[in-house]
């Protein structure tokens, strides 16, 4: 399953990429998230990241290494618990004089949450809205 938004701010691209880079940032713009602590790691490819999200009133906890790090162009993260594997691309690219940022995230269910995901569509698409309305107000606010 996977979703993604775009987002358009008038930040410029340097600050929106670090910024965003940062994962610990989710807590700032992603209504899902209660706390994101970086374990290890620059920030760079390798970088580890502890996640805790609410999600359907329960909290799960995914570790994210940063698989791909592409300065002002690209960064993805992979996380993965014991019930998904989550992929989050996020990509860069100077729109005008603004900046368009889009997020992707992609889910793998594993074990007998597979059987489940189609279920968990509306909720997962409106956490996505939720966190397309935070990002957008968070990079406003650079």
């Amino acid at each position: 399953m996977q979703l993604q938004r775009t987002v358009v701010t008038a930040a410029p691209l340097a600050k929106v990429f670090d910024y965003l880079s940062d994962f610990t940032t989710t807590t700032d713009w992603d209504p899902g998230t209660v706390s994101t602590v970086k374990e290890q790691g620059s920030g760079g490819v390798g970088t580890v990241y502890r996640n805790v999200s609410k999600f359907r009133g329960r909290e799960t906890e995914l570790r994210y290494v940063v698989q791909e790090y592409e300065p002002r162009q690209r960064v993805q993260l992979r996380g993965e618990n014991r019930t998904v594997i989550s992929v989050d691309t996020l990509t860069f690219r100077p729109a005008g004089q603004q900046t368009e940022v889009t997020y992707a995230a992609e889910f793998v269910f594993k074990g007998v949450a597979r059987f489940l995901a189609p279920l968990l569509r509306p909720a997962l698409t409106r956490l996505a809205d939720e966190a397309e309305r935070g990002l957008r107000d968070a990079l406003n606010r650079l």
